[in-house]
């Protein structure tokens, strides 16, 4: 079945009329990669079917059908050590291309400040204990921010849902948490996007367990301690929307949410004038 799908994935190129390496490019992938895929000697992700046949038109239908085969015979969960050893930058590449396909972005976030919104002292902080090499943690901290360029292209929104435990946490110090909160005040007031903030004292009617990202109403990825699960499958789809939903329903917006942040953010420079 494997061989299927990869040689499936030839057949759509050439008969589109379009190189391998100009397909590979589109997709952000190697030739090598591409060339694996379609011969058969690598198994696809979901992620990589849904690029590859985006780079190459295909209708919608077709799409929609191989993307569900690829989600029934691809691994979906991606071990972060396996990510780690192949690059963690060229893994923020990957989910740039998705990014670069969505036209809305809904993000629930119980760990960390959601990754389009950290300043770099925080980027460095989320990525430092997971063992990267110097040259490799310098390449993904890049990524990282490269990808924060989507969040100026006002044709994109973006939902952010971050629980207030996630704004209290020193991942960085008291400073550079201020300094983080008042990039958040300051991406809320953007057009396209719209951040909410769970409190501590909100009546929870929903367990906030893993952070889940949903792309338009095509992808789904969560993130859990040793790995990354991508799901195309509708019913997938509506399980974390309708999780995104209550959460929301829970969330503080506009002013009194930024009223909570400029708190938070005081708490933190009165413990620098305390140290």
């Amino acid at each position: 079945m494997r061989n299927d799908i990869g040689s499936t994935l030839r057949d759509l190129r050439q008969a589109a009329g379009k190189e391998a390496k100009a397909v590979a490019r589109s997709a952000a992938m190697s030739p090598s990669k591409l060339s694996r895929i379609e011969t058969g000697k690598a198994k696809p992700t979901t992620i990589d079917v849904d690029r590859i046949l985006t780079a190459i038109g295909v209708p919608d239908a077709v799409r929609s059908d191989l993307v569900e085969i690829a989600r029934r015979e691809a691994t979906e969960v991606v071990a972060w050590r396996f990510l780690r050893r192949t690059g963690l930058h060229h893994h923020q590449d990957s989910i740039r291309a998705v990014e670069a396909e969505t036209a809305i972005q809904r993000v629930f976030q119980p760990s960390c400040v959601p990754g389009l919104c950290q300043t770099p002292e925080y980027v460095r902080a989320v990525l430092s204990p997971k063992g990267l090499t110097p040259d490799v943690l310098s390449r993904t901290i890049a990524a990282r921010l490269e990808r924060q360029a989507v969040l100026f292209e006002p044709e994109k929104r973006f939902h952010y849902l971050i629980t207030e435990s996630v704004l209290r946490w020193l991942i960085v110090s008291p400073v550079e948490m201020a300094l983080q909160i008042d990039r958040i005040v300051t991406l809320s007031r953007f057009p396209n996007v719209r951040i909410g903030i769970v409190p501590l004292s909100a009546r929870m009617t929903e367990v906030s367990s893993s952070s889940f990202i949903v792309y338009d109403s095509r992808l789904v990825i969560v993130e859990i301690p040793h790995a990354e699960v991508s799901t195309t499958d509708p019913k997938d789809l509506d399980l974390y929307l309708a999780r995104f939903r209550k959460f929301e329903q829970l969330s503080l917006e506009g002013e009194p949410m930024r009223e909570m942040l400029a708190a938070i953010r005081d708490e933190f420079l009165r413990q620098r004038e305390t140290s």
